[in-house]
């Protein structure tokens, strides 16, 4: 029995030995602190004034403390050649973020690009003037046609050459009319220039239905 316990009371004192405890380092500490935006302080200060003396940007002071006066090692972060990185941390994060947000105004910039670019692109490819004008160009069309045909029946082919000419006019302004309507690649026109186009085939052709008229009078007259 005393065995047994002895072995137990061996064991326990083993996983004490190996047992973790947290342990407080004074020098990494004030290392640590200096380097990002504490208090500029160092330890061992003799180790630093010796062997790092421009990293920490140790110097040594006489100071007067009655009997425990003496030399004493400071710190001054002005003298290091590395200084605390946490203001410089801050200004890359600033920068960074202002970088961040110039890049999504862009994006946005050019998703707004995007987005007017598709709508002229549906635009183009479809003619949404046209039956505006449709009964207008069907009737004055009609007018023309019965207008050259009856000057041609009238003057028994006399006027040929007045009516070759008016026809010609008429293929011009519906050639224009024809191409205005066309929608896919390589016709890809705004409506609003459609708009301006068919109006203007509209004054042409009520120019020319005049003019047929005219020509139907004499015609009417002569014949």
């Amino acid at each position: 029995m005393r065995k047994v316990f002895f072995i137990l009371i061996t064991l326990l004192g083993s996983l004490k030995c190996f047992a973790q405890y947290p342990v407080h380092d004074k020098q990494k500490e004030n290392q640590i602190r200096s380097m990002e935006q504490g208090h500029w302080d160092f330890s061992p200060d003799w180790w630093y004034y010796l062997f790092h003396k421009k990293y920490s940007g140790a110097s040594q002071r006489w100071e007067w403390h009655g009997f425990k006066s003496g030399w004493r090692v400071h710190f001054d972060e002005s003298r290091s050649n590395v200084k605390t990185i946490g203001s410089r941390r801050e200004k890359q994060i600033a920068t960074q973020l202002l970088k961040e947000k110039i890049v999504e105004k862009e994006r946005e910039k050019i998703d707004e690009l995007n987005k007017e670019e598709i709508a002229r692109a549906a635009d183009r490819n479809a003619d949404l003037v046209y039956g505006k004008y449709q009964a207008l160009f069907t009737d004055m069309q009609s007018s023309i046609t019965e207008g050259l045909t009856y000057c041609m029946i009238k003057s028994k082919g006399k006027m040929a050459g007045s009516i070759k000419e008016l026809t010609d006019c008429n293929e011009v302004i519906t050639s224009n009319i024809n191409y205005l309507r066309k929608t896919g690649v390589g016709y890809e026109l705004e409506n609003v220039k459609r708009e301006k186009g068919y109006a203007k085939a509209k004054k042409d052709m009520e120019q020319l239905v005049k003019k047929v008229i005219s020509l139907a009078r004499v015609a009417r007259a002569f014949y």
